[in-house]
C-alpha cells in the first residue's frame, strides 16, 4: 500500500450510525450530516442509507449531497457567505431549508426568489452568544464571531419583515461551536433556545423548524478505548430541556459521526537528530492532515508492527512540507524508528481529507475500506 494513505473503516461506521439512530428513535429528531467533516463519497452514501439527511455549507457540498443519493428536501444549506450563483443552485434543486445568517443575505434570497418565481423556507441563523468551552477558532456562537443574525439586525428584521414575499420564514438555526465535549454548554444552549422561541413567535410568527447545530466531540485521546462518542448523553440533554416544545428538532453532527472511522497510514522516510529533538520525518503532513498546524491539535500516533517498549524513544512527527508549522506529533514516544517504518495516525475521519492541500504541488492521497 502506497503511503500516505486513508483508512475508512465503514463497520465503525455503521456501528456509530446505528448506535445514533437508537438514541433518536422515537423522538422527534432528525440528524443532518455535515458533510464538511468528510466528503468522501463512500462515507456519505452509507450515511445517506442510515436515514440522515446532509448539512451543506456550500453549492458543491449540495451537488456532492446531492450525487450521493442524499434528496433534495433532507438537505439543508446553510454557511457565512453564500454566493448569488450557490443561492441560485440551491433554491433551482429545492434544497428543504435555507439558513440564512444576516438580514442582507435575506435580501438577496428573496430577490433570487422573486427572479426565479420561487417561495423559499428560511431558518434565521441567531448568534446566542454561548461559549461552547472549545477552541477559539472553532467557536461559532460568541457575539464576536461572524455567524448569524446580530440583535440589531434581528430587530431590524422584524420592522421589515413583511417586505420579503418570497420567503417563509420557518424557523430558528443555532450553532455555537466544535468538538464540545461539556454537556453543561448544550445545557446552556437549550435554555437560550427558549427565550428566542418565545421571541420568534410574538414578533414573526409559528414556529415550525428548529435546528440546534451540532459540536459534539471525539475523543482524541483514547480513540481505541472510546471509539463511538457519547450520543446517550447528548440527546438526552436535548430530549430533557426540550421537551415541552412540540416540534421537530434538527442536528448537523459531522466530526462525532465519522472522526474515529478514519485513520492516516504514513511512512518514515528519515530520522533526524539534533542537540535537543528527534525528529521523524514522514511523507504525510499538513496537506493530509491540517488539524495540528490550524489548530495545535492532538491526534494519537501510533507505530504499526511489533512494539518494543524497552527501546522507546520521543519524536516529533514532522512532514515533507516547506513550512515549520507542518508538525503532526511533539514529544511522541514511539518504538525506534527506522526509516521504512509505518505510522497510523488515529482520530483522522474528521477534517482530514476535507481539509486536504494540494501546497507544495501535492497530489491527492489514494483512500482504502476495510
Amino acid at each position: 500500500m502506497r503511503t500516505p494513505h486513508f483508512i475508512y473503516d465503514l463497520k465503525l461506521l455503521e456501528m456509530t450510525l446505528s448506535e445514533l439512530n437508537t438514541q433518536i428513535k422515537q423522538t422527534k429528531f432528525k440528524v443532518h450530516y455535515a458533510v464538511k467533516a468528510n466528503s468522501n463519497k463512500e462515507l456519505l452514501k452509507m450515511i445517506e442509507k442510515f436515514g440522515l439527511g446532509a448539512d451543506c455549507v456550500s453549492g458543491q457540498e449540495i451537488r456532492w449531497a446531492l450525487d450521493a443519493g442524499f434528496g433534495a428536501t433532507e438537505i439543508v444549506y446553510a454557511g457565512v457567505g453564500k454566493t448569488d450563483e450557490e443561492i441560485t443552485f440551491a433554491i433551482k434543486n429545492k434544497i428543504g431549508v435555507i439558513h440564512c445568517e444576516g438580514l442582507q443575505e435575506l435580501i438577496a434570497i428573496n430577490e433570487i426568489a422573486i427572479l426565479l418565481g420561487e417561495s423559499v423556507d428560511v431558518a434565521l441563523r441567531l448568534n446566542p452568544n454561548i461559549d461552547a468551552l472549545t477552541h477559539a477558532k472553532i467557536t461559532t456562537g460568541l457575539s464576536e464571531n461572524k455567524f448569524g443574525f446580530s440583535e440589531m439586525e434581528l430587530e431590524e428584521l422584524i420592522l421589515t419583515k413583511d417586505k420579503y414575499k418570497n420567503i417563509n420564514i420557518t424557523g430558528l438555526h443555532f450553532h455555537i461551536g466544535s468538538q464540545i465535549n461539556e454537556m453543561k454548554v448544550f445545557e446552556t444552549l437549550c435554555n437560550k433556545i427558549k427565550d428566542y422561541l418565545i421571541y420568534f413567535e410574538d414578533n414573526i410568527g409559528q414556529l415550525k423548524y428548529l435546528n440546534v447545530g451540532g459540536g459534539l466531540g471525539i475523543d482524541y485521546y483514547n480513540p481505541d478505548e472510546n471509539k463511538i462518542p457519547d450520543f446517550k448523553s447528548y440527546f438526552d440533554v436535548f430530549k430533557s430541556k426540550l421537551k415541552e416544545q412540540d416540534i421537530n428538532v434538527h442536528f448537523e453532527l459531522g466530526r462525532s459521526i465519522v472522526g474515529q472511522c478514519g485513520y492516516l497510514k504514513t511512512k518514515v522516510l528519515y530520522i533526524k537528530s539534533t542537540q535537543t529533538k528527534q525528529f521523524a520525518i514522514v511523507d504525510a503532513g499538513m496537506t493530509e492532515l491540517l488539524r495540528p498546524a490550524l489548530y495545535n491539535a492532538y491526534h494519537k500516533i501510533d507505530f504499526e508492527g511489533i512494539s518494543f517498549i524497552e527501546n522507546q524513544k520521543q519524536y516529533d512527527i514532522v512532514g515533507p512540507i516547506c513550512e515549520s508549522s507542518d508538525c503532526l506529533g511533539v514529544n511522541v514516544l514511539l518504538p525506534e524508528l527506522r526509516r521504512g517504518d509505518t505510522l497510523i495516525i488515529k482520530s483522522c475521519g474528521a477534517y482530514a481529507e476535507s481539509m486536504r492541500l494540494n501546497y507544495n504541488g501535492r497530489k491527492k492521497i489514494e483512500s482504502t475500506y476495510i
